[in-house]
């Protein structure tokens, strides 16, 4: 019988409960998010980095309605609810939520992750310095990891783009 990944997909509510469960246990949680709009390479070595900092991988989806406040117009490509099983199906990945908010920020503080991964395009005084005054007084860290030279979503798209107008 298949695995089904998608009950990966957790409520918020349920999260809180995992976590608890998780940190009574002594097991170290990463948090990381992100929008995950067509999922590729770069985003699996960054997750599988991710997962190795701790016990249990949490990854945040911003939703459809946070994903066009952040990128724009025209985004997300892939709806959340399938950006969310793409994420699921990763072995690596424990749990995902999705959140409507433009920033984890309520999340990171009511779940009180270990650790908070961020990819390599992000650096100290790039990242949301809300979020990493956050972890600080949580008594976390954050987790810079580095990203994969020339593999992004914006450069997928712009490839695609590349490819009809021929």
């Amino acid at each position: 019988m298949p695995n089904n990944t998608a009950n990966k997909i957790v409520s918020f509510a349920d999260l809180l409960e995992i976590v608890a469960g998780a940190k009574a246990e002594g097991r170290c949680v990463v948090w990381s998010n992100g929008c995950f709009d067509i999922l590729h390479a770069g985003h699996v070595e960054y997750l599988e980095r991710a997962a190795a900092l701790g016990d249990i991988l949490i990854v945040g989806v911003n939703s459809d309605t946070s994903v066009k406040k952040t990128k724009g117009a025209g985004r997300p490509i892939m709806p959340q609810d399938q950006r969310a099983r793409l994420l699921a199906a990763l072995a690596c990945v424990d749990y995902v939520v999705l959140y409507d908010q433009a920033s984890p920020l309520e999340l990171i503080g009511q779940l009180r992750p270990d650790i908070y991964a961020k990819g390599g395009d992000y650096n100290v005084e790039t990242i949301n310095q809300d979020e990493r005054k956050l972890m600080e007084s949580l008594g976390g860290r954050i987790e810079l990891l580095p990203g994969v030279p020339g593999i992004s979503t914006s450069k997928v798209i712009e490839r695609i783009i590349r490819g009809f107008k021929k």
